[in-house]
């Protein structure tokens, strides 16, 4: 499996962010966040392509380029539409949904959930296009701990952030990958079978397993035949409150995180203008990708009061604290 991702939106203008988990038999595409302007780099197909579609928050330069995302895909059928959010995503999604003229809309059929994530728990609602949105079914609440979206590949974790609203964080880990040993399966005199399921799902928790007639512990017996690897992760992180007692509550959830896309709103210089408006600044978003012993940290949404040669001196400020940190590909090639 791997994951790869495009930062989309220009560099002064609004951003998001493309997540492909390939799993070699199958993709799937996250959206986070829609600015304007950001789908245009992207093919009909690819938009139609995209699984779930996730908002840090509803600013508008973080979902005013949704129309061009739900112009394709209003009535889609060939996989869910599902948008997830922070506490009233699904009244905002709903006003746009209805933000325009329906009167085609009773021989079509689409369905659309929003989930909210709140404290400790998801708040689902089903709206549809063949009723023009206009009823918002309850489709239940479910609590969670980190986690919100688990699938055979991958999970999504959201953390709810300080914005002077709550907005959420991101984080993107595939699942462990799991490989059998061949050789030395044969070696203990075994042959391949159904028993392999069992001792490959690491959620199965017991002392011993019996195989062929043969008594193993399952401990011993993975360490035998299983080469067990940590899956790629990429963190989302924007539009929040970053100080150093938040920080100390990131590493706790993200150490081990090998991709931070992290916003860089304000110099360092200007912390208290970012501590007003409820930002970061490029020194503390470098920080943490120290902190958590981060490969690369990828800086984007960059507030456009600065200057190109204000970009350059915000890069030196953070490599100088995480050197591995850069801007997106093709942004500013003459910033080194």
């Amino acid at each position: 499996m791997s994951i790869s991702f495009q930062i989309l939106g220009k560099p002064d203008r609004d951003n998001a962010l493309l997540v492909l988990i390939d799993s070699g038999q199958s993709q799937k595409r996250l959206l986070f966040d829609c600015g304007e302007g950001c789908l245009s780099e992207l093919p009909v197909g690819e938009i139609l392509n995209i699984d779930h579609l996730f908002f840090s928050h509803c600013h508008m330069d973080h979902i005013s380029g949704f129309d061009a995302f739900f112009r394709c895909t209003f009535g889609r059928k060939s996989k869910p539409n599902v948008i997830w959010g922070p506490r009233g995503t699904k009244r905002i999604m709903q006003h746009r949904f209805q933000g325009f003229l329906w009167n085609l809309h009773t021989e079509m059929s689409g369905s659309w959930t929003v989930r909210d994530v709140l404290p400790g728990k998801i708040v689902s609602t089903r709206y549809e296009l063949a009723e023009a949105f206009e009823r918002a079914y309850d489709e239940g609440t479910t609590d969670f701990n980190q986690v919100i979206l688990d699938e055979p590949e991958f999970t999504v974790s959201a953390f709810i952030m300080n914005h002077n609203t709550e907005t959420l964080a991101f984080y993107v880990e595939e699942k462990q990958k799991v490989n059998v040993e061949r050789n030395a399966v044969i070696q203990l005199g075994l042959k391949p079978g159904p028993w392999l399921q069992e001792v490959k799902d690491l959620t199965v928790e017991k002392a011993e397993v019996e195989v062929a007639g043969r008594t193993f512990r399952l401990d011993e017996l993975r360490n035998e035949i299983l080469t067990i690897t940590g899956g790629e992760t990429i963190a989302y992180l924007t539009d929040f409150l970053l100080d150093e007692n938040t920080i100390g509550e990131l590493v706790e959830k993200l150490t081990g995180c090998k991709k931070i896309v992290c916003e860089a709103q304000y110099k360092h210089a200007d912390l208290a203008l970012a501590q007003k408006n409820y930002h970061m600044t490029v020194k503390y978003s470098a920080m943490l990708a120290k902190a958590i012993d981060a490969e690369e940290l990828i800086l984007f949404h960059i507030s456009s009061r600065y200057s190109k040669e204000d970009w350059a001196d915000m890069l030196k400020e953070a490599r100088n604290i995480f050197p591995n940190a850069r801007f997106p590909v093709g942004w500013i090639e003459s910033v080194r």
